[in-house]
């Protein structure tokens, strides 16, 4: 069984938002929180949200991962990782370290994967601070 499939087994997920549900307001949670429903508002956690076939959130999410197969509408930034399935439609920015977007999923936003800005490596010298010395 890969590690996809794992977290989004039925046994792992810690709370579920069922189709009929609808909250507006903001999520926090740890562990694995599946969302089929109808969320506005904000969600924080350092684990895992599933948004499943049927959910549909404004909202903009702060997670370690985000695995999308419903409708996204407004800013996702995982510190791990963001999955956007065939079935998805995201809009908004987005932010990961690592992304996968399958064939036959709509993502009209931005997109940043630089992660730690201390890690990116200007390669054309500050001509400010060169100035400054001569």
């Amino acid at each position: 069984m890969s590690a996809k499939d794992q977290v989004e087994n039925i046994k792992d997920i810690k709370a579920y938002l069922g189709e009929d549900t609808i909250f507006s307001g903001t999520l926090t949670f740890n562990g694995v929180v599946r969302i089929d429903g109808r969320m506005d508002g904000e969600v924080h956690t350092d684990d895992t949200l599933i948004i499943g076939e049927k959910g549909t959130l404004e909202a903009d999410i702060t997670a370690g991962t985000v695995i999308c197969r419903g409708k996204v509408k407004g800013s996702i930034k995982a510190s791990k990782r963001i999955e956007i399935h065939a079935s998805s439609e995201v809009v908004g920015s987005i932010s990961a370290p690592s992304l996968l977007v399958e064939t036959g999923a709509l993502f009209d936003g931005t997109c940043d994967m630089t992660g730690n800005e201390a890690k990116i490596i200007k390669l054309v010298k500050n001509e400010e601070a060169e100035s400054a010395t001569s």
